[in-house]
């Protein structure tokens, strides 16, 4: 951080407080004189999606994105976590909510650890603070493949989408090969970028103008691509509007598990741009579910530690995976333990997939080929 200090302010020709919107307004529109891209209350703005723009026309809007996220790291996680370190335990110790999310799922908080960094390089190194409590331990990961989409594909029916699931495909290339009408292994990387996307935004009623923006295409071209997938999935749609009958119908979605949520605000009639009521009653069932499903999972593997007397212990869950600490002599049969419990923690029409990593810190695991 000290050196891109130094270098931001050789860039802007003076020393400013980099962390203060005005000084840096002064600096990147008075000084050097870079267009205004939009106004707050309070002036131009100088947020994420202004410097983005800026960035091509000088090095400095670049190198602000950077020191605002290495400050973050620094702040939220370098200097505040050790802090938190138990005096007894020497373990850092989060807890966990039950009720705060809406969906289901757990919340963690003083600290939250779902939240640890894992998109950018750098984010990704604080992980490699986090290790077992004990030589001779490892830390195991357990992750579900892929688990909001088979869900989507058990609860729709839809017989293409299961049978992905059921030859073990990858899901993506799949979807893609189906829209773009090719082999699967015709299918490159733009193409299964996009369908990535739809596969995770457009059930949830993300528009052609959210699509095009996050892929960077025409909103005719973001059109064309959802058409395409709801014509060839048509058991996606099918369900995603008897989803949206039933809550008209009841009032309340609810997932697999029989949660029940109430919504309120679904139109009479069904439409294609879907409004927050009706993407929070599906968005309710699919997550909601997956966070059922993770849960059931936990109680399994908690359940058949205990009567194993295995060694091995769960520390955390972030979602849709499980963190656990072994001996190292004991991962093998771990592996298989939780392999076993999670994949069958709910009888799906697909089948559920594990992933699995270990490794001597969070960040150095390596994968777990399965037998």
């Amino acid at each position: 951080l000290v050196g891109l200090v130094e270098e931001i302010h050789e860039l802007a020709g003076r020393e400013f407080n980099i962390d203060s919107p005005k000084q840096l307004r002064e600096i990147l529109f008075e000084e050097l004189k870079l267009p205004v891209q939009k106004r707050t209350k309070t002036g131009p703005s100088t947020d994420q999606s202004v410097l983005e723009k800026l960035a091509p026309l000088h090095p400095l809007p670049e190198r602000i994105t950077e020191h605002r996220q290495l400050s973050k790291l620094k702040n939220t996680y370098l200097d505040a976590l050790p802090a938190l370190v138990n005096d007894q335990t020497g373990r850092l110790h989060t807890s966990f909510n039950q009720v705060a999310a809406s969906t289901g799922r757990l919340s963690s908080l003083q600290p939250n650890l779902q939240n640890i960094p894992v998109r950018t390089t750098e984010g990704r190194q604080v992980r490699r603070a986090f290790v077992p409590g004990d030589k001779g331990m490892v830390l195991l990961c357990a992750d579900y493949s892929q688990v909001e989409l088979r869900v989507l594909a058990h609860f729709s029916g839809d017989s293409a989408m299961q049978t992905a699931f059921h030859d073990g495909v990858d899901i993506h290339a799949a979807v893609a090969a189906e829209v773009f009408g090719v082999d699967t292994d015709e299918v490159d990387s733009d193409m299964r970028r996009m369908a990535k996307a739809v596969n995770f935004g457009v059930v949830y009623g993300q528009s052609p103008f959210g699509l095009a923006a996050s892929l960077g295409i025409s909103q005719v071209e973001a059109a064309t691509f959802i058409d395409g997938y709801f014509s060839r999935y048509h058991g996606v749609a099918d369900y995603l509007d008897r989803v949206l009958d039933e809550c008209r119908r009841s009032g309340f979605a609810e997932t697999i598990r029989g949660r029940r949520r109430p919504i309120h605000g679904i139109r009479p009639e069904p439409n294609q741009q879907r409004n927050m009521p009706e993407r929070t009653a599906i968005n309710s069932v699919i997550q909601g579910s997956a966070a059922d499903l993770i849960k059931q999972a936990m109680i399994g593997v908690d359940r058949a530690l205990k009567q194993d007397g295995h060694p091995g212990t769960m520390l955390l869950q972030i979602h849709d995976e499980l963190v656990f600490e072994v001996p190292e002599n004991e991962l093998e049969s771990l592996v298989a333990l939780v392999r076993r419990e999670m994949e069958s923690a709910l009888a799906l029409d697909v089948p559920l997939v594990v992933d699995c990593a270990a490794g001597l810190n969070w960040l150095e695991i390596q994968e777990i080929p399965r037998d």
